[in-house]
């Protein structure tokens, strides 16, 4: 890890900063040649991809104050056939209390919670009253996680969402357009889902492990850039192949890009697969090596996931006692 992180304290790194909300993304005209000129040197991301998990580690305090600042940009996500109402609050209790107080007394840490909560239309009224406006509530629409519900219906599905009262939309795009090159269908897709949301953040889901190359993940991430997309998102956790360290560089790297063409911040949501907080220490490295600081809040990073915060709990816990827990003892919901 790089060396300024080693010298920061828990309080520096884990608390909640001081609230910042970056300008919403407006887009841009589609720009086609831009989009075509786009390439992904597949050896060479994968080499780099490879060589993160070895090479980036922290150790004790810090390790902790990093784990704290993965659990701010967690979106604690249930998205089971089988959510009930009791189960919806139980997780949005956690997402308000993540880790034990005992735990945060040990650590010098006043309170602390996650992103946001994040499940399907139905359980959106459920889950706004339990988060009592604490944190955002996120909605996943637009037929997740296929996409192939009539587009008129996944309108309708983004507005009634909005209109129940959450504050994020995770929306998925249709991988066809991607896979048959067909760029003006896939932005302006993304701009109608854009002005749906109205005033609620929306977040663009590649479903990166179908869409075929690298090439077509980094030229599909800057169409929904320029389309307006607050966010751009992996995976729908619902794929054979979910988010990935080679996946995550190309979309970095295309965020990158725009925010160096055009000024705006765009923020990256891994989801799918990452369940352990070693997983999460090495995408909070990769986040700052290539996009610095400023990606590492809330509002620009958060990760899709359930189990993950049991995992970084029990590390918590072996930090502050010196011994590892059962898993059962870090129940979600």
């Amino acid at each position: 890890m790089p060396a300024d992180i080693q010298t920061r304290s828990h309080a520096a790194v884990a608390r909640h900063l001081p609230q910042v909300h970056e300008p919403r993304n407006a887009g841009l005209p589609l720009d086609l040649d831009w989009v075509r000129t786009v390439q992904a040197n597949t050896s060479a991301i994968e080499r780099r991809a490879a060589t993160l998990p070895g090479r980036r580690s922290v150790k004790k305090e810090f390790q902790a104050a990093w784990l704290l600042r993965a659990i701010t940009c967690i979106d604690l996500t249930t998205l089971s056939g089988d959510d009930t109402e009791g189960r919806v609050r139980r997780l949005c209790a956690k997402a308000l209390n993540p880790v034990r107080q005992d735990i945060l007394d040990a650590l010098g840490m006043g309170p602390v919670t996650t992103g946001a909560v994040c499940v399907y239309h139905e359980m959106v009224p459920t889950a706004v009253e339990a988060v009592a406006g604490r944190i955002p509530v996120a909605a996943v629409s637009t037929g997740f996680p296929a996409g192939l519900s009539p587009f008129r219906l996944r309108l309708a599905e983004i507005e009634e969402s909005v209109k129940a009262g959450a504050k994020e939309i995770d929306i998925v795009i249709s991988r066809r357009h991607v896979l048959t090159g067909d760029w003006q269908a896939l932005y302006d897709e993304m701009t109608a889902f854009r002005a749906a949301c109205g005033e609620a953040h929306v977040k663009a889901i590649l479903a990166t492990g179908e869409l075929g190359t690298l090439r077509n993940v980094a030229r599909a991430s800057l169409v929904c850039m320029m389309a307006g997309a607050d966010f751009i998102k992996t995976s729908t956790g619902k794929e054979g192949v979910n988010a990935t360290l080679p996946v995550s560089l190309v979309m970095l790297r295309a965020i990158r890009a725009y925010h160096e063409a055009t000024g705006i911040r765009v923020g990256y949501k891994p989801a799918g697969g990452i369940s352990k907080a070693k997983d999460a220490l090495t995408y909070l490295a990769l986040m700052k090596d290539e996009l610095g600081d400023r990606w590492l809040r809330p509002d620009l990073f958060r990760f899709g996931a359930s189990s993950l915060l049991g995992d970084i709990e029990r590390q918590l816990e072996h930090h502050v006692t010196g011994r590892y827990s059962a898993g059962y003892r870090h129940g979600l919901a």
